[in-house]
């Protein structure tokens, strides 16, 4: 829902919906922060409009996380598509903050366009521009107000921000910083503020108790900021419960500077309960930049796929994405690209990821440990071993990254979302091919490789990310062939020669069964996808762990060959025009 150019207290709209209230049409209300307008499915009766406040719009799936479309700004309208249709609402409309709408009921609209038909003209237009950003993969639609306030030992609050908004400058946006001094301003002023600059950062320190509660009332989203060194407090302060329930809190820990990694923040997730989590070490213009793309939508997430020995192909584009100084913000995959992607979010450099990668699956196989299949051809002691000696203890709040990985429940049959806990327990789960590897197990679930049910989940990394993404998918195209699941002409010879390291031909058969992708599924991967990347390894066995450098040479050279077709940086695929591009022509 962008803040749409040509939309004023003096457009068509808003002289409508003034005229329509003087003669007893429209009706006007205030809608408390949190509370919903309307919900999907909802018949579609009125057209709404908003007067003042926020409006957040998001859509469910039975079972998932909501997913924030965008904000609905003052002088916007809100349900005109589904009105014009004539189609139920398709998605989740709430108030972000405490708002003022106008309500006209769905024939006092038309007749008002049959005596005016301007009004309908404008609002085609903006259902047009709307459909096109849409299409366009832009982020017009990106929160613009933002919220900080500390929780637990006091941070010292301003300075940080004041880095942040620095950042966001550098990318060619206005933006200002606004204190505790702006507590008693009245509501026309923060109005003015947010209609002046692209973005707003309220800042709210320790002891500014009154003002931190006008900040979780003003903000399109709130970020909570602790001292990643120091343990939680015991219990959250109460505020911004609008937004915590539409898990649009956030958790920044601020680290020491020189920290190797952070540890026991697990224990602020508990407390905190964050849609996200970001570490900011401090003094580090890295991490001040990530955040302030990830603010104005413009920080990269990188989604990898499964694909078995194919998914070293994921080492080779990496090396190319850091070559070309493409910054990676986000990571998630799925059964050896959750593996790739993991090393990423903790920060190994080239050299240490071919070096664990080598040590762990390249230099002698991962699935040799044959056993009766009662469960699975493998014991998976092996795998389990080296996943503990490569990944130790850390947990996935403890990573530098926002990282996830999915694994495929098999009690409840939907798709697992692993965000939380011990990092290698959810690469054991989200690598646990049927029958080659004993499932994982988390309460009393049954957890199997993720590819079974989801193995390209770029769209799941859209949920909570308005930034571009690149996806790249080793699954696609010629995988398996009638020579790969022929038997052996001799038993003898087969063992003799080594080639059962790889397992029996039925490992690939089994692999490539659990690694296809519905049509459904790959569709909705490649509209969440703004760089999708398919890398060609068909020479390398799906199975053949020791197939490295033709692997991650493919992955290299398809990364390259992607990035040399487009005409601007990556970060800038879904940036949102600023006011001044907007205002001068420039977009």
């Amino acid at each position: 829902m962008a803040n749409l150019p040509g939309i004023s207290t003096d457009s068509a709209l808003s002289r409508l919906f003034e005229d329509e209230r003087a003669q007893g049409e429209a009706t006007w209300f205030s809608l408390p922060g949190g509370a919903t307008l309307f919900d999907a499915g909802e018949p579609a009766d009125h057209l709404y409009f908003v007067r003042a406040g926020r409006l957040g719009a998001f859509r469910r799936e039975e079972g998932h996380e909501p997913h924030f479309l965008g904000v609905i700004r003052p002088g916007e309208p809100a349900g005109e598509m589904s009105l014009i249709s004539g189609a139920p609402h398709s998605g989740h409309v709430v108030a972000l903050r405490d708002s003022e709408i106008f309500a006209l009921p769905r024939e006092a609209f038309f007749d008002a366009c049959e005596e005016d038909s301007t009004v309908m003209v404008e609002l085609a237009r903006l259902m047009i521009l709307r459909s096109r950003q849409a299409a366009a993969k832009t982020t017009a639609g990106v929160p613009s107000v933002f919220g900080f306030v500390t929780i637990g030992e006091p941070v010292a609050l301003r300075p940080q921000v004041d880095r942040i908004a620095r950042e966001i400058g550098k990318l060619g946006y206005s933006v200002t910083v606004v204190g505790g001094e702006a507590q008693h301003a009245p509501t026309e002023w923060f109005s003015e503020v947010e209609r002046d600059y692209d973005f707003v950062l309220y800042c709210a320190e320790a002891d500014d108790h009154g003002w931190r509660q006008v900040v979780g009332r003003q903000v399109d989203r709130l970020f909570r900021v602790g001292r990643g060194d120091l343990p939680p407090p015991v219990e959250l302060l109460h505020g911004a419960e609008p937004l915590q329930t539409q898990k649009l809190v956030d958790l920044i820990l601020i680290q020491k500077r020189n920290a190797v990694a952070p540890v026991g923040s697990e224990a602020w997730m508990d407390v905190a309960r964050p849609a996200r989590l970001f570490h900011m070490r401090r003094e580090h213009g890295g991490d001040v930049a990530r955040v302030a793309r990830m603010l104005t939508g413009q920080a990269v997430g990188l989604v990898l796929s499964g694909g078995g020995a194919r998914a070293y192909a994921h080492i080779g584009a990496v090396k190319a994405l850091r070559e070309r100084k493409v910054p990676i913000d986000f990571v998630g995959g799925v059964s050896m690209g959750a593996i790739v992607a993991a090393g990423v979010g903790l920060g190994w450099d080239n050299d240490e990821m071919e070096r664990r990668i080598r040590a762990a699956f390249v230099n002698t196989s991962p699935l040799d440990d044959i056993a009766i299949p009662l469960l699975a051809m493998t014991r998976g002691e092996k795998v389990s071993d080296r996943l503990a000696e490569h990944f130790g203890e850390v947990h996935i709040a403890d990573m530098w990254l926002p990282f996830f990985c999915l694994s495929s429940n098999l009690t409840t049959g939907t798709y697992h979302l692993h965000r939380r806990g011990l990092l290698r327990r959810a690469l054991r789960a989200t690598i646990s091919l049927p029958g080659i590897l004993p499932p994982a197990t988390e309460d009393n679930d049954v957890l199997v490789d993720g590819a079974v049910m989801k193995n390209f989940p770029a769209d799941v990394m859209r949920i909570n990310e308005l930034g571009p993404i690149i996806g790249i998918d080793v699954s696609r195209g010629r995988s398996i062939t009638a020579a790969d699941v022929a038997r052996p002409s001799s038993v003898w010879r087969w063992i003799l020669s080594g080639e059962w390291r790889k397992g029996p031909p039925i490992v690939s058969l089994l692999m490539r069964a659990a690694t296809v992708s519905t049509g459904r599924d790959l569709a909705a991967a490649r509209d969440a996808t703004d760089v999708l990347v398919t890398p060609e390894v068909a020479g390398v066995e799906i199975r053949d762990w020791a197939a490295f450098e033709p692997a991650v040479a493919g992955g290299y050279k398809a990364m390259i060959e992607a990035l040399d077709k487009l005409s601007v940086p990556v970060t800038d695929l879904r940036r949102r025009p600023s006011l001044h591009e907007i205002s001068t022509g420039r977009r």
